[in-house]
Formats: C-alpha cells, sequence, structure tokens
C-alpha cells in the first residue's frame, strides 16, 4: 500500500536536515576537489558563523618567524642592559682607582715634604766641636758661650742645617760676617766668623746647601765656625745648638 503527502503548501526542513544537507555537499564537493574553490567564495564565508563572544581574552598563536623575531629583540635588549651595566662597573671602577691613586701620591708628597722639612746636617761636614754650648771665660761679653765652635780650616764650606729662609746677612759685630736663617720650624739659626757669603736674605734654602765658607772675622783666634740655635733672630735667644741638632737627628 502506498502512503503519499496530503496536498497542500510543504514544510521547510528543520536545521537538523539543512546542516545535514550542507555537509553532504561539502563533502561532495571535497570529492571534487571544488571545495578549494568555494572556500574562498564570500558566500561561504558568509555562512561561516562568527566565534561567540566569552568575555576570555583569546590566545594568538605566533608563527615561528614573529617568535623568533620578538626572542632576537629581547636577546638585543638583555645584551643591552648587560653591557651597560658593565660600562657603569667598569667607569666605577676607574673612578675608585684614580681617587687611591690620587691620595696615595697625596700620602707621598706629604711624606717626602715631612722628611724633606725634617732633614737636617750639620753645618761642617766631618767636623767636631771644639767649644762647647755655656762654656764660661772672659771671650765672651755675657761670661758664657752663647752656640758651639766647629773646628773649621779658613775656606771650608758651611752648610745650612735644614730647609729654611735667609732673613740677615753681613757683619754682625763681635760675630763678624754672619748668616741667620729662620727655619721651618720656627727657630732660628745663625753661622758666625764666615770668610764669606754666598745667600742674600730672602733665599730659601734645603739641608746641605752652601751657604757660605768658614773664616776668622770678628771676634775670634782662629778661623772656626760659630753656631747657635735661637728662637728668634737676635741675639740672646739662643737655646742648646747641640740638643736642637740632635732633635733632628743629627749626632754632633
Amino acid at each position: 500500500m502506498a502512503f503519499t503527502r496530503a496536498t497542500g503548501k510543504h514544510r521547510r526542513p528543520g536545521r537538523v536536515q539543512r546542516s545535514t544537507a550542507r555537509a553532504a555537499g561539502v563533502a561532495a564537493l571535497t570529492t571534487t576537489g571544488v571545495i578549494g574553490t568555494l572556500a574562498a567564495s564570500p558566500a561561504l564565508a558568509a555562512e561561516t558563523p562568527a566565534p561567540a563572544d566569552t568575555g576570555l581574552t583569546p590566545v594568538i598563536s605566533l608563527g615561528d618567524t614573529v617568535a623568533e623575531r620578538v626572542d632576537a629583540q629581547a636577546a638585543a635588549q638583555w645584551e643591552a642592559a648587560q653591557q651597560k651595566q658593565a660600562e657603569q662597573a667598569a667607569r666605577k671602577l676607574a673612578a675608585e682607582r684614580a681617587e687611591q691613586a690620587r691620595e696615595a701620591k697625596e700620602r707621598a708628597d706629604r711624606e717626602a715634604e715631612r722628611k724633606r722639612l725634617n732633614t737636617f746636617v750639620p753645618p761642617i761636614a766631618g767636623s767636631y766641636v771644639s767649644t762647647g754650648y755655656k762654656t764660661g771665660g772672659s771671650l765672651w761679653s755675657s761670661g758664657s758661650h752663647t752656640g758651639i765652635d766647629f773646628h773649621a780650616a779658613t775656606g771650608t764650606p758651611v752648610h745650612a742645617v735644614g730647609v729654611g729662609t735667609v732673613v740677615e746677612t753681613g757683619w754682625g759685630g763681635a760675630y763678624g760676617n754672619q748668616v741667620v736663617i729662620r727655619m721651618a720650624d720656627g727657630m732660628y739659626t745663625q753661622y758666625g766668623h764666615l770668610s764669606s757669603i754666598g745667600v742674600t736674605v730672602g733665599q730659601q734654602v734645603v739641608a746641605g746647601q752652601q751657604i757660605a765658607v768658614s773664616g776668622s772675622t770678628g771676634n775670634v783666634t782662629g778661623p772656626h765656625l760659630h753656631f747657635e740655635a735661637r728662637t728668634g733672630a737676635e741675639y740672646g735667644s739662643d737655646v742648646d745648638p747641640i740638643a736642637y741638632l740632635r732633635t733632628h737627628g743629627v749626632q754632633v
């Protein structure tokens, strides 16, 4: 027995039916090789449903080339940061070493200057004291010797005992020709009975520098060098010259 659909308006296929038909059509087109052409068709693109908005951030997959470029850029930035840090560290180290070198030089200069100022020598090389400090007798107007005498023949070189400035030269009465030097430590030294003088007032002298030659000018009984240590430039401010020289390392 045969059944037939009642005559009248045909019913539209349901969604399931349409999807099944479309899938069957796509399968057929794939078999015939036409799917590539239809994939580029605007009509087919219009049929592709848009992704649903789920509220989640989509994850984008980068191609290998883009990822490699990103990695290379990150590596370059890291290397640049490392290089900058290395340069900053090098500059800091160089500055520290320069400061250390400067401080070391300053210390060395100060030490050299200290040694220079504290270097003393005898006024007559290889001589000895023939008359001591405060020796009494009628030869001296004060009744005693205000300095010490070094044995020296006429013409023997006389040296500054240390660093100082010449403050007096010329005739000194009973001292004959004399030189008075203000020492770097504030004391004064006097050299008397000189036959000639080789420095001028205001001249800077150093330890061991020749300033004159010995003689027998002034109130003397024979050639020698009269040497005094004083707290001032003038007569009457004398102190023990042997003690003064020994304080500065000179043994006489």
